[in-house]
């Protein structure tokens, strides 16, 4: 059996208690301390999630759709302020200010539908245009259409209830499932080959055409299918059975603290807590979103108090600064002066690696506390504060990456989000005061 026993060989650099581990069944003695066990698990199981195939399709496809959400942010900013001046003062021209927003924000489940596939087939290597097409046509074809009457006229209307923040869990799985099928035919080689001397984009256009029309038929005749059940269309079903729930579940406050204990937690270890992390709840996050920035638009109370906005706001940017502070104004030590000098810029526009791996964060017990519970404080803080109206639900804007504290407050709809971001600076301090001997 092995046996635990305490390490006085390991280097006194590694402030925490280590254990090594001997076998004697087998030859030599191993030692491997628990934050080197649990990096190397959480390097596993962070692979395993970085490296998969649809999550990395989904993530990839709607970060490629960020100009589109930030055009339509701005759109419905710009054409829903409530400033009665600004108002009075747009009002002739104001439907054409908020006429992006319709075609973008209210209808992104459409190219959402188009990026997910195309990430998807490039991952296995396929040309991702035409499985883009034909999961932008399944999408299309499974959206319900409404009939209207004008008297004597029969309209059929495709509307924009399942376009937007309500259909984009169903345009993911279409994304997803309609680039596989389109990889899984092309694969079984049911491709038409050109002869030598066809020109490579009609060759390419001709390869793809066997695929994409057994993707399109499946899926044509899953639309009629849906249509017989009680749910009415592909859309409803989706929406109810698996939408409603999963925004319920990570749009709540709780869920937000534990994605970010997480987080902090895999950057302790050396593990890029972000890009796992957000691989799972981005879609979720992205759906909130828009269902605010929906509401925002048509002046309505909005619905979801987390959100990724909510996140972006109190968790990206204080917790940083506060560290920042800290070492700016409070260290004694000359180096740890320098590395707050350095690392200040980039935490102003939300870039912490600087800091993470300039001080080391990274499996420094003394510092890994107060940085994994930080973000956590200004979340619950934010989140208190919002539930009582102090401050406004942020509005859902998709505010481009590097915007910096307050402007990205400000963005979100009101000027006491960019000042909360400022005030919760001095809490991160205090948060921070027990370990302030530390940086000498």
């Amino acid at each position: 059996m092995g046996l635990f026993k305490k390490d006085t060989s390991c280097s006194p650099t590694i402030a925490i208690k280590t254990f090594c581990f001997s076998d004697t069944d087998q030859k030599g003695v191993y030692y491997m301390t628990f934050a080197e066990t649990f990096t190397e698990k959480g390097q596993y199981y962070a692979s395993r999630i970085q490296q998969n195939k649809y999550m990395q399709a989904i993530s990839n496809g709607l970060m490629s759709l960020l100009p589109i959400m930030i055009i339509g942010a701005f759109s419905t900013l710009l054409s829903s302020m409530q400033i009665e001046v600004y108002q009075s003062m747009i009002a002739p021209f104001r439907d054409i200010i908020a006429l992006p927003a319709q075609f973008t924000t209210n209808a992104l489940a459409i190219y959402a539908a188009f990026s997910i596939a195309y990430k998807l087939a490039g991952l296995y290597g396929k040309e991702g245009l035409i499985p883009g097409f034909v999961s932008l046509f399944s999408f299309l074809v499974l959206t319900p259409i409404s009939v209207f009457e004008d008297g004597e006229l029969v309209i059929n209307a495709l509307t924009f209830d399942w376009l937007g923040a309500r259909g984009l869990f169903a345009a993911m799985i279409v994304g997803v499932l309609t680039a596989r099928l389109y990889v899984f035919f092309v694969d079984k080689n049911l491709v038409i080959t050109m002869p030598e001397g066809v020109p490579p984009t009609i060759a390419k256009t001709f390869s793809g055409l066997v695929p994409a029309v057994l993707v399109a038929v499946l899926f044509t005749i899953t639309a009629g299918l849906w249509k017989m059940t009680e749910f009415g269309s592909f859309h409803q079903f989706v929406y109810t059975i698996l939408q409603i729930p999963l925004q319920s579940l990570g749009g709540s406050i709780w869920s937000i603290c534990i994605a970010l204990l997480i987080m902090q937690l895999l950057w302790v270890f050396g593990i890029h807590g972000a890009i796992v992390v957000l691989a799972v709840i981005r879609p979720i996050m992205t759906a909130l979103d828009l269902e605010n920035l929906a509401a925002y638009q048509a002046g309505e109370p909005m619905p979801n108090l987390v959100t990724g906005s909510f996140w972006s706001i109190y968790a990206n940017f204080s917790a940083m600064l506060g560290l920042v502070v800290v070492l700016l104004f409070l260290s004694k030590s000359k180096q740890f002066k320098i590395i707050g000098k350095l690392g200040a810029p980039g935490a102003l526009f939300g870039i912490h690696e600087p800091l993470i791996f300039g001080l080391p964060i990274v499996m420094n017990p003394i510092l890994a506390i107060p940085y994994i519970l930080s973000p956590v404080v200004c979340v619950v803080i934010g989140y208190i504060l919002t539930i009582t109206n102090i401050l406004p639900i942020p509005i859902g804007m998709q505010v481009p990456f590097g915007a910096p504290i307050v402007l990205s407050g400000i963005l979100q709809g009101s000027w006491k989000l960019g000042v909360a971001q400022l005030l919760m600076i001095p809490l991160v301090c205090l948060d921070l005061l027990p370990i302030c001997p530390h940086f000498g």
